[in-house]
């Protein structure tokens, strides 16, 4: 072999061993990029991880805000709140209780009568709390403020008069059932509007949640005893 053909093999040798090392650097190279996907899902594991924490934690502070302590904050539209609207839960609970009396009640009047004793019992007793939590003294007794009778509270939003109380517990059956949603329907718009004083006025955090609660359980009942009077 001549010199020229020798340095010319050898040439094309060392060109092919390049290009052999530059191909296996290249492939160690797609062998090790992987590891930033670890990263990003580790990210993202931590966040979902985050945003779940921090739901949780402010579906606590709303739960507080409504069921835990009492704030000793609070102003005279609180006051009023608290004290006009446990007279008033207190009829809807007699009127309540007095429908329960009666015979050939419709089952889902009857049933509605005792969900709003069940609804509102409690919730006079958290207004109570939060008077006595303001140094005020509790409404109790079924006439309500201060031994007020039905007459003296009817310029409260709506509210029974007497005579209306009357015709209540003396009708019977569909018509006391018709009767009792026609009223009640009446008596749950002047709290709803009640406790949107207090949404707009007050400035208890626990009393402003309440309100907000009762406006929308009695709006939900509003329409469904409306439906109810349909079905009569």
């Amino acid at each position: 072999m001549t010199l020229k053909g020798t340095i010319m093999k050898r040439t094309i040798t060392l060109a092919a061993l390049a290009l052999t090392s530059t191909l296996a650097l290249a492939a160690c190279g797609e062998a090790t990029e992987p590891e930033p996907e670890t990263t990003d899902t580790t990210t993202s594991a931590t966040n979902t991880e985050t945003t779940t924490a921090e739901t949780t934690a402010t579906a606590t502070a709303t739960t507080t805000e409504a069921d835990g302590e009492i704030s000793a904050e609070h102003n005279n539209a609180d006051i009023m709140f608290a004290q006009m609207m446990i007279p008033h839960h207190q009829q809807a609970v007699e009127m309540s209780e007095m429908l329960l009396t009666k015979e050939d009640i419709p089952t889902e009047v009857a049933d509605f009568a005792q969900g709003v004793i069940d609804a509102q019992g409690p919730e006079i007793d958290r207004m109570n709390a939060m008077l006595e939590a303001w140094g005020q003294q509790p409404v109790t007794g079924s006439s309500g403020m201060g031994g007020m009778d039905h007459g003296d509270m009817s310029g409260m939003s709506g509210m029974m008069t007497e005579e209306d109380m009357a015709a209540l517990e003396n009708a019977q059956g569909t018509e006391a059932a018709r009767l009792y949603l026609e009223q009640m329907t009446a008596h749950h718009e002047g709290a709803v509007d009640m406790a949107r004083d207090e949404v707009n006025d007050g400035q208890n955090p626990q009393a402003a949640a309440l309100a907000e609660q009762v406006i929308e359980d009695q709006e939900a009942e509003i329409a469904e005893m409306e439906q109810m009077l349909q079905n009569l």
